[in-house]
């Protein structure tokens, strides 16, 4: 009796934790904790400076255990590569990310629609706008119709599939990359592109209290009533890191550099060239280990360097130049993988480069073959006047100085002589038949 009392009981739990189960509603998303929200701003290109300085600003907010993260965005656009780097810091960080495109007259263009729409909320201040996203070559050109094609596709599927994982618009993402197309800030909201608008940062922070985001560790209810503003300042490297970042500043450092270095190099003692050339070389190394660098096209430039100096020390009648010329120009285009530089840039820095290591080839060279004119040797050749009777030694001037020399016969005051040996203080001469007057 007590063991059938028992199983009773027992069925009787297993069914009220299955009703409870069935009937119980799902236990509600989790209140994100922290007190701090925290600013990071981005204005201006986006390029490999400025996506480590956004990297960098997530894993402080995750490290500093901040409620919030808001991207403040202003942007034409950048590199592709670069915008990728923030887009997987956003998708990735365990942080709320929300990105904002303020203050009014701000716009997220090209690679700025693609930041916005992968935040876990998108965000606009009235009089912004947000579009215009057709892939470019760094210098602003169209790229090739068949590169094009393929870029396109692989930026459409790559926009759209991140707008729908937010549930957002994807098929007007993928039609401002295709054709361009811009909207403001309310016809954002009214397409689902962004979420809502606010005119200031504040307001998007009283207006995001008691949303409901999704993120990798699961959804989280933002409670940002009485969250305090932190902002996320950039250090000095971050602000030369986003200066020289971009590959037209890197190549002309690269530039200033050789042309430095090789002017000291032709040149010892100038000192300032070298200085000059050292610290922006330096530079732009630095730049190169944030962009995609083609070694061949570092090579080449290195090349060129070797046919310019070469010219100095052999006969090539200007071959070597041209030579210099080709591989400096064939290096600047191969450069950078997926990243050009500006041939309106490019091509006058080639000209002015290569023109300024020709002059200074040509006038090592043209000193390198002139005869010298100081010391023993300067005086080999050199025509000069007898002063003092020499039977078989007397005094002479020549070359701005009084010798003693000596001659294999009588020579008398007044009579040119040349120089034809030096044998320590004691030059030897010749009679040249000519008298002074």
């Amino acid at each position: 009796m007590a063991r059938t009392q028992t199983n009773i009981f027992f069925r009787v739990v297993l069914i009220g934790f299955v009703a409870s189960a069935i009937l119980i509603p799902g236990a509600p998303a989790a209140v994100l904790a922290g007190n701090e929200v925290m600013i990071i701003e981005l204005e201006g290109p986006i390029n490999p400076g400025t996506a480590l300085y956004v990297k960098r600003g997530l894993e402080e907010a995750k490290n500093q255990g901040a409620a919030l993260c808001i991207l403040r965005l202003d942007t034409p656009g950048g590199l592709a590569s670069s915008m990728r780097t923030i887009v997987k810091a956003i998708l990735n960080s365990p942080v709320p990310v929300v990105v904002y495109v303020g203050p009014r007259g701000a716009g997220a263009a090209s690679a700025g629609v693609l930041v916005t729409v992968a935040g876990h909320i998108a965000a606009m201040a009235p009089g912004t706008n947000i579009g215009a996203a057709h892939p470019v070559t760094a210098g602003g050109k169209d790229i090739g119709k068949t590169m094009s094609k393929k870029v396109v596709n692989d930026m459409a599927a790559y926009a759209r599939g991140i707008a729908e994982d937010k549930g957002r618009n994807g098929e007007w993402v993928e039609k401002a990359i295709r054709e361009s197309v811009s909207i403001t800030a309310d016809e954002a909201v009214e397409k689902n592109v962004v979420d809502l608008v606010a005119k200031d940062i504040d307001q998007l922070i009283q207006d995001l209290d008691g949303r409901e985001v999704t993120l990798p560790g699961g959804k989280i209810t933002l409670r940002t009533a009485e969250l305090k503003k932190r902002y996320y300042l950039p250090g000095f490297r971050d602000r030369v890191l986003k200066t020289i970042s971009d590959p037209n500043i890197a190549y002309i450092l690269m530039m200033i550099g050789l042309a430095g270095l090789y002017f000291e190099m032709s040149h010892p003692g100038a000192i300032f060239p070298g200085v000059i050339g050292g610290i922006s070389l330096i530079l732009a190394f630095f730049a190169f280990q944030t962009l995609p660098v083609n070694y061949a096209g570092v090579l080449l430039i290195a090349l060129a360097i070797i046919f310019f100096i070469a010219e100095v020390k052999v006969a090539s009648y200007g071959v070597l130049s041209i030579g210099g010329l080709v591989s400096l120009t064939l290096g600047s285009i191969m450069l950078f993988e997926d990243v050009g530089v500006s041939l309106k840039l490019m091509l006058p820095t080639i000209l002015l480069v290569g023109g300024f290591f020709v002059v200074v080839a040509g006038l090592a060279f043209r000193a390198f073959r002139t005869r010298p004119r100081l010391g023993t040797d300067g005086l080999l050749g050199e025509s000069g006047v007898v002063r003092e009777l020499i039977d078989p030694e007397g005094l002479i001037f020549v070359h701005g100085e009084y010798w003693r020399a000596k001659a294999g016969e009588r020579l008398e005051p007044g009579e040119k002589v040349v120089v034809t040996a030096v044998e320590g203080l004691m030059l030897e001469v010749r009679k040249t038949g000519n008298q002074e007057t």
